[in-house]
């Protein structure tokens, strides 16, 4: 007989029993020690994604009960996937505690309403919840909105209700989000993407065509030089770190970190370098400057895949820190002078030996001239000599076998000038021949799960899907406005792929409108809303203190702990009339009008605005797609319901949405074409399907598809499998074209799980889909030659077989021989990367160091009567909360820590006892000068007002010597506040500046002033 372990201890426990069974021959011949019943045995398994940043690691979701018929479904167990190829079964603290986030207090289950002045929630039913909304929305849209300006222009915009969307929310609700809000006609509507990777795109696209990640995770694995500045990996994106330490370990790649703290990437880098918070700019101007007058430059690369041959007009200027065409007046500028010289027939004036003074290449040299390893010094605080060796090193990779990749995040993006900084990342990157390689890039960490996706899908105040313009009350007619956004051939024979915008935007058109779309009524051109400016978040909360904004949508946001100057934001949402919170959990944002002493010190009685409280689903509870990084549309899958009444965010979108229509249906009002004409065709209109949803974004023929020689490409209404399938007569409808491919004939293409790498390069093509296309790796049609052979042949992606493109990827180029004169930027009207931004950054096609507008020395050695950025968004009412050195002596930068997650993750109860209280990070020497020791309380205020937490105080942060002025630095993780499991603390927010980016009116979080106090 054969027992286990466990039935032999039973036998034994059994006495007599046992010792008969022995007798009468059932002795056991051996003990079997057997493993339990596996926990996890009659559990379902789904498969999902991490729902934090934007590594978008794979997660094993087990839940209880096995799909039968009356099944709770309940998760009790997430691990990672370790068939993922980034994430390769890992987890980080954050994705570790995700079952109790999923299961958390803080979780919202039923529909709740504060009535004004009251000082409680009350429960309601979803039916009351939405009606009442509709109403009030509807109420003021028919008392605001405007169908036409006062030049008697078509506009149809509603400006006095606004939207903040969700970061975390999968594509198909982004899809739904935009849909609802155009329909409506809303403008002032904004997504995370203004709050942390606004200028990644702003600086970005201008310089290669598109806005997104050059490369993705696992390619970093393929660098020789990894530079680490504007963000620290290990602690933010701490999974996908493990390919920066693959990269050291296979590869021997050295690992820079410059940084104003000695962070957790810098202990484990080759080389780690501090610098003043706010002066990168001027660290990576100095670093151009060194590979030009040290001719560390990929030199054929140079001339033939940048525009540094090209020649930029007589009238182009820069004299002591402005730009030509500086208007003192507007703080704008006229950009005309920042074009090229064009020939009789628009094409632009070339010297491909380089030695035209008006070249790029010339006015580059000229304008980086100026940072010299001693002016780099005096700005940064950084040493001349270990700037030096930062320089020399990546300076090594301009050779065709080495590359470079440059890793950033909010550290860059987070300033008034952070485009600028990106765009000199850029530039470092097309001198030394990195854009388009294995190994090479500008990456941008993202820093939410889906914040790429919504950014893709134009959930932005003056954006569309796939990147296109809002169009603008001065486009009067979709004529004018294709004919202004269509960018003409500056360079004969390029492929500028962005002259197929037609085709794109009808198609769009024709998913937004569907039937009604038509060439008659320019389809539907005149439905959408037209802007006068732009109504981003920091317009938006300017306009709620002025009162003229009366609603707020916010879904999946915190705008009291996210908005700049948690005070000004606090002031605003109680000049609302209403407030629609859909979110999961409990938020600071809801709960604004509560009074929690010093933390959000408000008079609750006096506060007037209605708030209502919609419970949503959170990922585990939802089928639907997000976009990681590295632009990767990966599809992920319910695995329970939401708690108690919580509902799918786009079950709550379309329930307010058919209730809207239901009114204007009974009641008319102002416009209700938009509101009755959006295609809203799904199955269930209250409850639109994901799948359905992304069928919609990538497109269908809605008529036979044909090529120039009659053969069918698409059949009517089958899914096309590519953009290049688009059309502008109506015949094709795709929400966003740089979709197309997602799911067509063959199925849902972001659910495959073919991790296999044949090319050794982390090129894993068949797991996910990435846009554009399913290309892993960007531009690389520059990865090889001018006559089509690998620079490097080690890092072969693609190469020219003799008649066509062919390799690991697919080639992001046209078919195209070599020879042809075809540049590898096909985005770009040049056809190459541009040095020489033109016209498309709002402060220089050059960058410059501009001070922030908190500067601790209060001047610019550059240019002293110029000091700051002249073009950063700042409201005359917030000048007065700016602060001087005089008052506020030291430098304030805020930051992440691994255990939490923004404001999510101290709802989750393994995270708020790993990071259970606010603490604020500060220098030995600070310390000692003002008798802090370690774990006192102190006090950090500001203009705009204080915070009080305990004292961290560490070696990690160094004094400086700025321009001759001791410098010291605090570092505030941005993590607390008066809601969750953790510790009440203060919103970090609360101290920093109001004022914008010039470029994409992304928030100053890095770099401002403060004092600091013992409490």
């Amino acid at each position: 007989m054969q027992v286990s372990r466990r039935q032999l201890f039973k036998i034994c426990a059994g006495g007599m029993a046992g010792t008969t069974a022995a007798l009468l021959g059932f002795a056991p011949t051996l003990a079997l020690a057997e493993t339990r019943q596996y926990k996890l045995l009659r559990s379902r398994e789904t498969r999902n994604n991490c729902t934090y940043c934007s590594v978008g690691c794979g997660m094993l979701i087990y839940s209880q009960g096995d799909g039968a018929k009356n099944v709770t479904e309940n998760i009790f167990h997430v691990e990672g996937d370790a068939d993922h190829p980034v994430s390769r079964g890992s987890l980080c603290p954050k994705g570790a505690g995700v079952l109790d986030y999923i299961h958390s207090e803080g979780r919202l289950r039923y529909p709740e309403y504060r009535a004004p002045g009251s000082d409680k929630w009350q429960r309601i039913t979803w039916d009351e919840a939405i009606s009442r909304i509709a109403r009030l929305m509807k109420d003021d849209r028919d008392a605001n909105f405007v169908e036409k300006n006062e030049n008697n222009v078509t506009v149809n915009r509603w400006l006095t209700t606004g939207m903040l969307c969700s970061s975390a929310a999968s594509n198909e609700t982004g899809l739904l989000d935009q849909k609802f809000t155009r329909a409506m006609g809303m403008v002032a509507i904004d997504c995370q993407a203004r709050l942390c990777h606004g200028p990644t795109v702003a600086a970005l696209a201008p310089s290669f065509g598109r806005g997104a990640m050059t490369n993705n995770w696992v390619d970093i694995k393929n660098a020789n030089v990894i530079l680490i500045m504007g963000g620290n990996a290990a602690e933010a994106h701490p999974v996908g770190f493990k390919w920066v330490i693959e990269a050291k370990t296979k590869n021997n790649a050295k690992v820079i970190v410059v940084d104003p703290r000695f962070n957790r990437s810098a202990a484990v880098a080759d080389i780690y370098a501090p610098i003043r918070a706010g002066s990168d700019t001027a660290f990576l101007l100095g670093m151009i400057n060194y590979l030009i007058t040290h001719n560390k430059i990929q030199t054929e690369y140079v001339r033939e895949y940048t525009n540094a041959s090209l020649l930029v007009r007589e009238d182009y200027a820069f004299n002591d820190g402005l730009f030509s065409g500086f208007d003192a007046t507007k703080k704008a500028y006229n950009k005309d002078s920042w074009h090229y010289q064009l020939d009789e027939n628009g094409i632009a004036k070339q010297d491909k030996t380089l030695q035209d003074p008006r070249c790029v290449w010339n006015l580059l040299k000229e304008h980086v001239s100026r940072y010299t390893p001693e002016m780099v010094e005096r700005l940064c605080g950084t040493s001349k000599e270990d700037f030096l060796l930062i320089s020399s090193i990546l300076a090594e990779t301009c050779a065709r076998d080495k590359t470079s990749t440059i890793l950033y995040a909010l550290g860059w993006t987070h300033h008034t000038g952070g485009a600028q900084i990106i765009r000199c990342a850029a530039m470092i990157q097309l001198l030394l021949g990195n854009i388009g390689m294995p190994g090479g890039g500008v990456n941008a960490l993202r820093g939410h799960s889906n914040i790429q996706g919504y950014t893709d899908l134009g959930l932005l105040s003056l954006n569309l899907p796939g990147y296109m313009p809002l169009p603008s009350e001065k486009q009067t007619n979709i004529t004018d406005y294709l004919k202004q956004i269509t960018p003409g051939t500056l360079v004969e024979n390029q492929v500028n792929f962005w002259k197929n915008t037609p085709n794109f935007f009808v198609s769009m058109m024709k998913s937004f409108w569907g039937e009604h779309a038509t060439a008659d009524n320019d389809w539907g051109y005149d439905w959408l809303p037209k802007w006068d400016k732009s109504y981003d978040v920091l317009q938006q909360a300017e306009l709620m203190t002025q009162g003229k904004l009366n609603g707020y949508i916010v879904q999946g946001f915190n705008p009291l702990a996210a908005f700049p100057d948690k005070n000004k934001s606090s002031r605003a949402l109680s000049k609302l009339k209403y407030m629609v919170v859909i979110d999961p959990l409990v938020t600071e944002s809801s709960n604004f009008w509560q009074n929690h002493g010093a933390m959000n010190d408000v008079q609750t009685a006096d506060i007037q605005t209605e708030v209502f409280r919609l419970p949503s689903s959170c990922f585990a509870e939802e089928n639907g797609s997000i976009v990681n990084s590295g632009r990767w549309l990966q599809w992920h899958f319910q695995a329970s319901e939401p708690p108690g009444e919580a509902l799918h965010d786009g079950k709550i979108i379309a329930r307010l949405f058919m209730k809207l229509r239901e009114l204007y249906q009974k009641e008319g009002g102002a416009n209700p074409l938009p509101v009755m004409n959006m295609a809203w065709d799904y199955q269930d209109p209250l409850d639109p399907l994901p799948e359905e949803i992304a069928r919609e974004a990538n497109g269908k023929a809605l008529a036979d598809i044909r090529d120039d020689q009659g053969n069918i490409l698409a059949k009517k209404g089958q899914q096309i499998f590519t953009f290049a399938h688009l059309k502008n007569d109506g015949s094709t409808a795709s929400f966003c074209w740089i979709y197309a491919g997602s799911w067509t004939e063959a199925g849902n293409q972001m659910a495959r799980r073919d991790n296999a790498d044949p090319s050794g390069l982390g090129c894993t093509s068949g797991w996910a889909w990435s846009w554009p296309l399913n290309r892993r790796i960007l531009y690389n049609r520059a990865s090889v030659d001018p006559q089509g052979q690998p620079w490097d042949p080690k890092r072969e992606i693609i190469r020219w077989d003799g008649a066509k493109w062919t390799g690991f990827d697919v080639a992001d180029y046209s078919t195209a021989a070599p020879g042809t004169g075809v540049g590898p930027f096909i985005m770009q009207q040049e056809g190459v990367g541009r040095l020489f931004a033109t016209d498309k950054m709002a402060d220089g096609p050059f960058p410059e160091h501009y001070e922030p507008i908190e500067s601790p020395i209060g001047t610019n050695p550059l240019h002293p009567d110029v000091i700051s950025n002249p073009v950063a968004r700042i409201f005359a009412s917030d000048l007065p909360n700016m602060g001087t050195a005089t008052d506020f002596p030291y430098v304030a930068t805020t930051y992440s820590i691994t255990e939490l997650f923004r404001h999510w993750t101290k709802h989750a109860l393994l995270n708020a006892i790993a990071q259970p209280e606010q603490f604020i990070e500060i220098g030995e020497s600070l310390a000692a000068s003002k008798n802090i020791a370690q774990g006192d309380e102190i006090k950090v205020s500001s203009k705009r007002g204080f915070i009080v937490a305990k004292a961290v105080v560490t070696k990690r942060i160094r004094p400086l010597t700025i321009d001759g002025k001791h410098v010291d630095t605090i570092g505030i993780p941005c993590h607390w506040g008066f809601e969750g499991a953790t510790r009440k603390g203060y919103l970090a927010n609360t101290l920093t500046p109001s004022v914008g980016d010039a470029n994409s009116q992304t928030p100053e979080f890095k770099a401002f002033l403060v004092n600091v106090e013992k409490v």
